[in-house]
């Protein structure tokens, strides 16, 4: 069993509009998952630096960031952050460009986790409904052509509300959804943005939104969580 969430921490800044990373690791270990995908998880501007320090991380969580090697600072990619507990093995990584009118990528990671090896993909996904069923599409491709095929686990906030259009519908045709429920907005959710999908080798146990106390305030999203394991 692999326990896995996706959060969109918001740069760490509150529905108090207090930036804390502190905070942000409080909900993480309130779920306590093996992988977490991580959306906003670099400052916008500048030098795009990670929000959660590595001192942070090191000495306050039992994760580590898979590192993508594209920006000295950054925790991710456009934003996009895999954390895995530390003793998991990160087997390999990559960035993956997506089409878009504004900087939009994911990440994905192959890992080792509980003796098992999973292939995770994070995304945060456009605004514009045309771009994110490209960027679906695009995703999509790139799991096609690799070489190797692993069961995958894809998350992210994916910015779109319903399964019956769109790129839900197309990822629906090769993954199936985690039924985690309403994360959007964190202090009244009415939204589904945040999802999990499985590949036909996974199946989902348990699934659900991480709502407590800190979570309402650490961010305008709530976390999606899930129980993953082979079918």
């Amino acid at each position: 069993m692999l326990k896995v969430a996706s959060y969109n921490m918001r740069k760490s800044i509150g529905t108090d509009r207090r930036r804390r990373p502190e905070r942000t690791l409080e909900v993480l270990r309130e779920i306590d998952a093996d992988v977490v995908a991580l959306q906003e998880a670099d400052r916008r501007f500048g030098a795009r630096q990670g929000v959660i320090t590595p001192h942070l991380l090191e000495e306050h969580s039992p994760w580590k960031a898979v590192q993508f090697g594209v920006r000295s600072g950054s925790m991710g990619w456009h934003g996009n952050a895999i954390l895995v507990r530390k003793e998991a093995q990160i087997l390999d990584c990559e960035i993956l460009h997506l089409p878009a009118l504004e900087p939009r990528g994911a990440v994905m990671a192959d890992l080792r986790v509980n003796g098992e090896v999973v292939r995770v993909v994070g995304m945060h996904l456009d605004l514009s409904g045309l771009w994110r069923r490209r960027q679906a599409h695009a995703i999509l491709a790139h799991l096609d052509a690799s070489v190797r095929r692993l069961p995958t686990v894809m998350m992210g906030d994916l910015n779109d509300w319903s399964a019956q259009s769109g790129c839900l519908r197309d990822f629906g045709r090769h993954f199936t959804f985690a039924e985690t429920g309403r994360s959007f907005h964190a202090r009244r959710p009415v939204a589904r943005l945040d999802r999990i999908m499985v590949s036909p080798e996974l199946a989902v146990a348990e699934s659900g939104v991480h709502d407590s106390a800190a979570a309402r305030t650490a961010s305008d999203h709530l976390p999606v969580w899930a129980a993953v394991a082979r079918s």
